[in-house]
């Protein structure tokens, strides 16, 4: 059976920085008619920052959420730029690091219901320091934790963002530690 939906119709009806939205006019595999709304994004990255035997985490306020989130740096990828080379900019501009070595662990659709969102997850070592350069509205903490704690973290409902859970399972599964 053809699971896909085909689009007829598609109509913007919302333009942002971040992303667009659509609501467009679909055909069902049945060929009745239905609406979809859809989150179109340029993808982002996240990176699990290793630092000797510590995870460096950032806790910010997210407006959508109302609270501090504990997570991993992340950023949204610029149109056509390469996944790792966005999540050596992001380390270095969210926590003031840069990698001697960083790995791609997996990609992820975040929200498939109504985003196309792809998430690349990195893992970053071999960090040396350099400086921190924050957009303007961007506020972070920046916490260190050691990395034998960090599913703690998890399980007790201090990260409870889905990219830092499944980056913290993959470095400790990485680590053999899982």
């Amino acid at each position: 059976m053809n699971l896909k939906e085909e689009k007829i119709r598609s109509n913007l009806i919302y333009s942002g920085k971040i992303f667009n939205v659509y609501r467009d006019e679909v055909m069902l595999p049945n060929g009745k008619l239905a609406y979809r709304e859809a989150v179109d994004h340029n993808g982002a990255v996240a990176i699990v920052p290793l630092d000797k035997d510590e995870v460096i985490l950032i806790r910010q306020f997210r407006y959508s959420t109302g609270e501090e989130i504990l997570e991993i740096p992340a950023g949204t990828l610029n149109k056509g730029e390469d996944p790792e080379s966005c999540a050596r900019r992001e380390l270095e501009e969210e926590i003031g690091y840069t990698a001697g070595k960083i790995k791609k662990m997996t990609e992820f659709f975040l929200a498939p219901g109504y985003s196309n969102e792809l998430l690349h997850l990195f893992i970053a070592w071999d960090l040396s320091q350099s400086s921190q350069i924050l957009d303007g509205d961007e506020f972070v903490q920046i916490e260190r934790y050691p990395k034998e704690n960090v599913i703690e973290l998890v399980m007790n409902r201090k990260v409870r963002d889905a990219k830092t859970i499944i980056g913290l399972y993959m470095l400790m599964d990485y680590m053999g530690v899982c």
